[in-house]
C-alpha cells in the first residue's frame, strides 16, 4: 500500500454490518482516500463490484495501485459526493450498497502543505480539490467581520467567534495577509487561551469551520445523501459516519424524515397526509467505536455511523 495513503479505516467491523457485502451487488464508496473501507467490502463478497469515488487525484492515484488486485471489480472516478446524481450516465444506480465516510483524511491532515492541521505549519490552503480556487487564505484575507463570525459560529461551534473574526480583520489591516497556518494557529491561541484539560485544542474548531467553508462540506452532504439515496436499490444500504455534531446532526435528520409515516401537523386527529416510510433505521442511534478501537485508531473516537436500508 502506498505509504502516504496508509491508514486504519474507523469502524471496519460496524461498516461491514451494516453494509452487508456479502450478498454481493455492486457498491460505492463515496470517500475513496487510501482505499481501506473498499478493501474491506470487497474482500467481504466475491460477488461484490465497487466504485470508488474521491476529489482528490492522490487518493484515486493510490487506491489504483492499492486495490489492483480485484481487477475489473474495483474502478474509481474523480469526483465528490455532491455529484453523485451524475452516476447513472455511467451505468450505476439501483445499487446494492453505498458508504460515506464524511470528513477530511488522515493523510491529508498529515502532509503539512494542504494545510488542514493547526499542528504542523503550511499554507492556508485546506481544499480537498486542488482544482478549485477558493482556499483558506483567501477566505481569511477577503471575508468581513461578519462573515468570519457566522462561518466559526455556525461551523465551528465557537462562542468566541466574534472575538477571532474581529482580530483576524485587524491583523490583515495592520499587518499583512493571512497565509501560513502557525499563523492562524498563535493568533487563536493568543485570543482564546491555552487549552483545558478534557477539551479539544482551541484551534480545531476554527481550523474546522475554515475547512468546511472552503469545501462547502455542509452543503455537499446534503445533496450527497439525497442523490445516494435516489441511488439506492430497493433493499440497498446506505451508511454514514461523520465526525462532528454538524454532519451527524444532518444525517440523523435526514434519516429520521425518509422513515416516517405520517408528517400530518399534530394537532390533526387522523392522518391525511398518506405518507409511507422511504427506509428503515438499521442502527439504533449514533453506533461509536469500542475502546479498544480508540487505542488502536485515535482518529475513531470522534466517529458516529448512522445505517439505513431502503424499503
Amino acid at each position: 500500500m502506498t505509504d502516504d495513503f496508509r491508514h486504519l479505516p474507523v469502524l471496519p467491523q460496524e461498516v461491514l454490518q451494516y453494509i452487508s457485502p456479502e450478498r454481493g451487488g455492486r457498491f460505492i464508496d463515496c470517500t475513496l482516500g487510501g482505499g481501506g473501507h473498499s478493501r474491506l467490502i470487497l474482500e467481504g463478497g466475491g460477488g461484490v463490484e465497487l466504485l470508488g469515488i474521491d476529489q482528490d487525484e492522490k487518493a484515486l492515484q493510490a487506491a489504483t495501485e492499492n486495490l489492483s488486485e480485484f481487477g475489473s471489480r474495483f474502478s474509481s472516478r474523480r469526483m465528490n459526493f455532491g455529484e453523485l446524481s451524475e452516476l447513472p450516465e455511467y451505468g450505476w444506480s439501483d445499487v446494492d450498497g453505498i458508504l460515506m465516510d464524511i470528513g477530511v483524511s488522515s493523510h491529508q491532515i498529515d502532509e503539512p502543505e494542504r494545510g488542514f492541521s493547526y499542528m504542523n505549519d503550511g499554507p492556508l490552503d485546506m481544499r480537498m480539490d486542488i482544482r478549485q480556487e477558493l482556499t483558506a487564505a483567501k477566505i481569511l484575507n477577503e471575508t468581513d467581520e461578519f462573515g468570519l463570525t457566522k462561518i466559526f459560529r455556525e461551523y465551528g461551534e465557537e462562542r468566541n467567534a466574534r472575538r477571532v473574526a474581529r482580530a483576524v480583520v485587524k491583523d490583515r489591516q495592520e499587518k499583512k495577509q493571512w497565509e501560513r497556518t502557525g499563523e492562524f494557529a498563535y493568533l487563536l491561541q493568543k485570543i482564546l487561551g491555552r487549552r483545558k484539560p478534557g477539551t479539544a485544542p482551541v484551534a480545531a474548531r476554527c481550523f474546522q469551520a475554515l475547512r468546511i467553508a472552503v469545501n462547502r462540506e455542509l452543503e455537499v452532504l446534503e445533496t450527497g445523501l439525497q442523490s445516494a439515496f435516489d441511488l439506492l436499490g430497493t433493499g440497498g444500504r446506505l451508511v454514514v459516519i461523520s465526525f462532528h455534531s454538524l454532519e451527524d446532526r444532518m444525517v440523523k435528520n435526514f434519516f429520521r424524515d425518509l422513515s416516517l409515516t405520517c408528517v400530518c401537523p399534530p394537532d390533526f386527529p387522523v392522518c391525511r397526509c398518506d405518507t409511507k416510510a422511504q427506509l428503515k433505521i438499521l442502527s439504533k442511534g449514533a453506533v461509536k467505536a469500542s475502546k479498544e478501537e480508540i487505542a488502536g485508531n485515535s482518529r475513531s473516537s470522534c466517529a458516529r455511523l448512522r445505517a439505513i436500508e431502503k424499503i
